[in-house]
């Protein structure tokens, strides 16, 4: 039987109505409310209930399929998919954006060490002799492997612990130590794996990775970090809204 999730249209709000169901069901399905596998009630009895039109209603459930969290079969109706991380642009972890969506995040700690890098130095705005805490964690959401993350941190944060870092995301421990990311360049792109990454990640030779770089400053504009990380592609997705200027 399809379940029904709770929906509050505001029709003097200028955000699409279409819009406002299809965040909604993106939000039952990010807090677990709507499971993968659960049937999605159908089009014509979504739109009776709501009292919104059929196209209103298409359009809504086919942004979600076309974001990879609804599944449409003939002759099976609608139904939630497997669960993929969606992932909205912003100045977040990773750790907290599973822990929002249920998503049950642990951390191995596969690297620890004090570094001297030029190269990320100068991405952060710092003397190209910076101490810098290097570390590389294996993220996994309810038991597999997910990303790799690679963090490079000045030395007013070098004091993180391997145990704080398998507890914690990363930001969390940034800001009880008063660091606060508000500000950041990020980069999004895709290659082929390292022989590293197929291990921990659990990848066939030919699935590529998804790729995301970031450095992070404070608002004074002190560097807070640069990152580096690579994410399973079949299970990773980053969702950008686009305003017109």
């Amino acid at each position: 039987m399809a379940l029904q999730v709770g929906v509050t249209i505001d029709r003097s709000s200028p955000v699409p109505l279409y819009h406002q169901l299809a965040e909604q069901l993106r939000s039952a399905i990010d807090d677990g409310r709507l499971q993968p596998g659960d049937q999605f009630e159908n089009e014509i009895a979504l739109a009776e209930r709501l009292d919104l039109s059929r196209p209103t209603v298409r359009r809504a459930i086919q942004e979600l399929v076309g974001q990879g969290l609804l599944l449409r079969r003939r002759g099976l109706g609608t139904t939630v998919a497997n669960r993929k991380v969606h992932r909205r642009a912003g100045l977040t972890s990773l750790f907290e954006d599973l822990d929002r969506a249920a998503g049950r995040p642990s951390t191995e700690l596969l690297g620890h060490e004090v570094v001297r890098d030029e190269t990320i130095a100068a991405e952060l705005d710092l003397p190209a002799d910076t101490d810098l805490l290097h570390i590389v964690r294996l993220r996994l959401t309810a038991g597999q492997p997910l990303a790799i993350l690679r963090n490079w941190l000045p030395p007013r944060a070098s004091g993180l612990t391997p145990e704080e870092l398998e507890a914690k995301g990363l930001y969390a421990l940034l800001r009880a130590r008063g660091i606060r990311a508000v500000v950041a360049h990020q980069e999004i792109g895709a290659r082929t794996p390292t022989a590293f990454e197929r291990r921990h990640l659990a990848l066939k030779s030919s699935e590529p990775v998804l790729t995301m770089t970031r450095s992070a400053f404070d608002a004074s504009g002190v560097a807070v970090e640069y990152g580096d990380h690579c994410y399973r592609a079949r299970d990773y997705t980053v969702d950008v809204t686009i305003d017109e200027r």
